[in-house]
């Protein structure tokens, strides 16, 4: 009976000295040394794809010159609710990465920038001496991101600017759960036509030099369960008694055993 004792606070010492071990396994940056400088990448801007809407609106200090070149806004309604808010209509970017923009025509935007497409269409409408002084901004109104599987808030966000990384989408869906691996954070991104699945380690400080550290438009963001997670999906409303049975019948020899061993 004393071996079995022993046996059994074996064992409860390697749960013990498991469960002080865990951290290791959700710990970010483990890697990175205290106070240690890195050069940022601040030359990074989302570029236009296909399928892209852009919010393009031109102003100049003659009001009447810059009307025809602006969408009207719109009144919408969100579902079933009447919103009240309005929004411009949108300049959809087609196969082919261009938009028909009045009176300039079709344009070429695919693979710019926002700050390119704003020159462009500055200097087109003043070598074609439209707009002496155009003020031309440009927006994304289709720019969001999904964050699904092991966080705590998953689904879509929009996002108001266009820089976004995957730290911060992460924080947006609330951090990953207990059950999320830190070591299998996939980004799932459509790019010419092909997809492509890249894994991040947040535990590894190489995340920060990852392609996929900024977000780009439509990606996904795909954090994988552990073993603990999967483990309690085979635990379903069929067989949960039996196994809360099953532990009930392991606690209760376990407790004889106990009672035997001490009397």
């Amino acid at each position: 009976m004393k071996k079995k004792l022993k046996h059994i606070l074996g064992l409860s010492l390697i749960i013990l000295f498991s469960a002080c071990a865990a951290p290791k396994e959700i710990l970010y940056f483990q890697d990175i040394a205290s106070l240690k400088e890195e050069a940022i990448d601040k030359g990074y801007e989302a570029v236009i794809h296909k399928d892209d809407l852009l919010a393009i609106m031109v102003n100049s200090k003659d009001p009447e010159l810059a009307m025809p070149f602006n969408m009207p806004l719109v009144t919408f309604q969100l579902g079933s609710q009447y919103s009240g808010q309005q929004r411009l209509l949108g300049y959809l970017v087609n196969q082919d990465g261009n938009i028909d923009f009045p009176i300039l025509g079709k344009i070429h935007v695919e693979g710019l920038t926002r700050m390119q497409l704003t020159d462009l269409i500055k200097q087109k409408l003043v070598d074609e001496d439209l707009i002496k002084d155009p003020i031309v901004t440009v927006q994304f109104l289709n720019y969001k991101i999904s964050v699904l599987g092991e966080v705590a808030k998953p689904g879509s966000f929009e996002i108001s600017g266009d820089r976004i990384t995957l730290l911060e989408a992460l924080g947006m869906a609330g951090d990953l759960t207990i059950y999320g691996r830190r070591d299998r954070v996939a980004v799932i991104r459509e790019k010419d036509g092909k997809r492509q699945i890249l894994y991040h380690d947040l535990r590894n400080s190489d995340i920060f030099q990852s392609p996929c550290y900024y977000l780009q438009q439509n990606d996904i963001v795909y954090v994988e369960p552990n073993n603990a997670r999967s483990g309690q999906s085979r635990v379903n409303s069929n067989n949960s008694v039996g196994v809360w049975m099953s532990g009930l019948s392991v606690l209760t020899s376990i407790a004889a055993l106990l009672i035997n061993v001490f009397k």
